[in-house]
């Protein structure tokens, strides 16, 4: 490998990549924009998308009576998004929120959070529902809970609370729709090998579900062919319920987290190829 080569191997690792990311519109820029940066062709389908709850009456119930709680938790940045979205238009200000001990899963909602000038009390080691309900232990028992979160999501966070003689109300923020076209979209690419991605990404269990939902049975098997690379273990674990292990998954179950995870695989693979070339590993 020539000096030039060397260098463009280290500033952009992932050169010559196809990666496609699922994520939501509106935020797919925060993993696409890295993996750009790092050389790669982000392609950007998501597979699903941001939408208002049908119905605010039990949100806006729960913000009427904030005072009564003694817990707020918060499980992503929409869910942030979609309930300070609704405090400015019912004209209530956050401090009333002030006196409420906030769990955030992981850090960006946690950023999210604290850019509405509130403090964040306990912010898991993981971000999945099993670890905010190990960090919480002790905290909540006999206490009134308030969770704003999607409508479709896992019961492992209210069902253990309310095991803790936890009152848990469980209001719906915001829900997620498959967006239109993205099955055509998808289909397309998948179409022929030559368009195929060679990664493709998953940030949530409701892309990976989506996706393979919106591919088609057909298709899929072209998938064996593809890296596919998951932000955490509850994404991972719908791959692998659909029969498509994840060949890579983020320590850290964050964006930053999957670009890195995605970095060290291609930098293992391109390794493990030199070496064989050269007849070194054996």
């Amino acid at each position: 490998m020539n000096d030039i080569a060397a260098a463009s191997a280290a500033n952009q690792p992932l050169l010559g990549w196809r990666i496609l990311t699922t994520r939501a519109g509106k935020q797919a820029g925060g993993l696409s924009q890295p993996l750009r940066e790092l050389g790669a062709e982000a392609v950007e389908i998501p597979t699903i998308e941001i939408n208002p709850p049908r119905s605010y009456k039990p949100l806006d119930s729960a913000l009427k009576k904030i005072a009564e709680y003694d817990w707020l938790i918060l499980t992503s940045v929409n869910g942030v998004d979609a309930l300070f979205a609704r405090l400015k238009k019912m004209g209530i200000p956050a401090a009333k929120l002030e006196h409420l001990q906030i769990a955030a899963i992981g850090p960006a909602t946690k950023k999210a959070i604290e850019e509405q000038g509130l403090k964040v009390s306990v912010t898991p080691a993981k971000y999945i529902a099993e670890s905010v309900v190990e960090a919480l232990r002790g905290k909540t028992e006999g206490k009134r809970v308030l969770l704003a979160r999607a409508k479709v999501a896992r019961d492992v966070l209210p069902n253990e609370l309310r095991k803790t003689a936890a009152t848990v109300d469980v209001v719906e923020a915001y829900e997620t729709k498959v967006p239109a076209g993205a099955k055509s979209k998808l289909q397309k690419l998948f179409a022929s090998k030559a368009r195929r991605p060679d990664i493709v990404t998953f940030t949530s269990s409701s892309t990976a579900s989506n996706f393979l939902d919106l591919l088609g049975k057909e298709r899929q098997e072209g998938l064996r062919e593809v890296w596919l690379a998951s932000i955490g273990p509850v994404t991972s674990s719908t791959l692998r319920k659909a029969g498509f292990p994840p060949t890579i998954e983020a320590r850290e179950y964050t964006m930053n987290g999957l670009v890195l995870a995605i970095v060290e695989h291609v930098h293992k693979a391109a390794t493990q190829q030199w070496l064989e070339r050269l007849g070194l590993n054996k």
